[in-house]
C-alpha cells in the first residue's frame, strides 16, 4: 500500500492531510507538533509513494515552504521519506522545483479545473470581506467594478449582488458578456473602461491598471487585484498616484483554509484516480 506524505505548507496543507487521512495512510513534515493533524503520523518510517508540497511549494532560499513550522525542511528532507518511484504533487510547479525534484514524477494540483472551479467561492468571499473591511460605507448601492468575469468574477457578481451592490464587468469578449448577461450584470470593454467606481476588483493576471488607467478614477477608489503575479495593476504608480491597492494572493488558504485544503485534498484524489492507482487503500 502506498503512503502519502505531506510536506510543509499553510493551514490548507493540515486539512488536506486530514482529509486524505480518511482514505489513504498519511504522513506529515514541516509542521509543528500542536498544529498536526489527528490522524497522521509525524514520524512513520516507510517510504511514501506520494507526496504533497504546497503552494508555493518553495520558499525565497529553496526549501519547501513551511509557514507552520519553526523550523527548515530542505528538498534533501523530503526526498528522504520518497520511495524511488514516488508521484509529487504540487501547486504552482516550477522550472526550479523539477530541478530539485529530478527523476520523479511532478504534477500540478493547481492546473486542475475542479480546483479552480471550487476554488472560485472561497477566493470571491475573502475578497469581498476585504472590500467589508476597507470601506467606509455600505456595499449597497455601491458602484463596483469587475474586471474578467472568469470563474472569479462570476463569483464576486453572485455575491455582490447579494449585497445590493451596482455592479459592471468589464470583459474582452463575447463569451465574458454573455456570462455577465446571465447574471444581469452591465457590461463595458476593458480597454474602455468608465471611472466613477467606489470598489474595483480585477481578476485579469495581466497589466490591466498602468497609470494612465489609474490616472481616471478617484483617489478614494479601493482597488482590489485577485490576479496571480505580476498582478493586473501597476503598484508604483497607484503608489505614486496615492490610490489604495490591496493585491490580495492566496485568499483560500487565508480565509478559508479548511474549505480550501479540502479542496486540494480531493483534487489529489481525483489525480490518483485517474492514474489508476485508487488500490493504495
Amino acid at each position: 500500500m502506498e503512503k502519502i506524505l505531506i510536506a510543509g505548507g499553510d493551514m490548507r496543507q493540515v486539512y488536506c492531510g486530514r482529509r486524505l487521512a480518511e482514505q489513504y495512510e498519511v504522513s506529515v513534515i514541516g509542521f509543528d507538533g500542536d498544529m498536526l493533524p489527528d490522524d497522521t503520523a509525524e514520524e512513520r518510517t516507510e517510504k511514501c509513494g506520494y507526496a504533497v508540497l504546497p503552494v508555493p511549494p518553495l520558499d525565497e532560499n529553496g526549501c519547501v515552504s513551511t509557514p507552520c513550522f519553526s523550523g527548515k525542511l530542505t528538498v534533501s528532507d523530503v526526498k528522504q521519506r520518497l520511495a524511488p518511484h514516488a508521484v509529487i504533487f504540487a501547486g504552482r510547479v516550477s522550472d526550479e522545483l523539477c530541478r530539485l525534484f529530478a527523476g520523479y514524477e511532478l504534477l500540478d494540483y493547481m492546473e486542475r479545473e475542479e480546483l479552480s472551479l471550487r476554488n472560485a467561492v472561497p477566493t470571491a468571499e475573502g475578497a469581498v470581506q476585504i472590500a467589508l473591511e476597507e470601506m467606509p460605507v455600505t456595499l449597497s448601492g455601491e458602484k463596483v467594478l469587475i474586471v474578467g468575469m472568469g470563474r472569479i468574477g462570476t463569483a464576486l457578481a453572485e455575491i455582490l449582488k447579494g449585497f445590493g451592490a451596482d455592479i459592471t464587468a468589464a470583459v474582452r469578449n463575447a463569451k465574458g458578456a454573455a456570462k455577465a448577461a446571465l447574471l444581469g450584470v452591465k457590461t463595458v470593454c476593458t480597454k474602455d473602461m468608465p471611472h466613477g467606481y467606489g470598489l474595483v476588483f480585477n481578476t485579469v493576471p495581466s497589466m490591466i491598471f498602468g497609470r494612465e488607467e489609474l490616472s481616471r478614477f478617484g483617489k478614494d477608489t479601493l482597488f482590489i487585484d485577485l490576479a496571480s503575479k505580476p498582478g493586473g495593476i501597476d503598484l508604483a504608480s497607484a503608489q505614486e498616484l496615492g490610490m489604495k491597492v490591496v493585491w490580495a494572493l492566496g485568499l483560500p488558504g487565508k480565509t478559508a483554509p479548511v474549505t480550501a485544503g479540502e479542496i486540494i485534498a480531493e483534487t489529489v484524489k481525483n489525480m490518483i484516480s485517474e492514474r489508476g492507482d485508487d488500490h493504495v487503500r
